[in-house]
């Protein structure tokens, strides 16, 4: 069965002056501040549509990596990623690199790196992302 997921944004002002607000309607979870500054300069406690894209592909990943890992025999204990999303403003989003830490009993390096390039490449947020150069890091701890 397919899901949709929503969220919505209202933006009021131009671009550099103006802002906006995120709601994670789907959720519930609440609504969150965004704006040119919080984007292209500092977060100032607000988000950014790359910040976003780091915390839905993070988790992701993650599920990916973990849904591998037990159909391989070996289920992790503790998986934690982190997702780096580089804007440079009049480019874009110039690449994601993801860094993760696995607890995974029964693997040895090799085993985890190649369940993660999988994961990399596999996850549906990776797959979504395929115009954007992504690089991996993956260790076991």
């Amino acid at each position: 069965m397919a899901t949709t997921r929503t969220a919505h944004t209202v933006w009021e002002g131009e671009l550099l002056k103006g802002s906006g607000t995120v709601s994670f309607d789907s959720s519930g979870i609440g609504s969150q501040p965004v704006s040119w500054p919080s984007r292209a300069e500092q977060a100032n406690g607000k988000t950014s549509p790359e910040e976003l894209i780091a915390a839905a592909h993070s988790s992701c990943f993650s599920m990916a990596l973990s849904h591998a890992l037990t159909g391989a025999g070996t289920p992790p204990t503790r998986l934690e990623t982190k997702a780096d999303v580089t804007f440079q403003p009049g480019e874009g989003i110039t690449g994601i690199h993801l860094t993760v830490r696995g607890e995974v009993p029964g693997v040895d390096e090799a085993g985890f790196q190649e369940a993660a390039e999988g994961a990399k490449k596999n996850c549906p947020v990776s797959q979504a992302l395929t115009g954007t150069t992504i690089t991996l890091t993956a260790e076991l701890g």
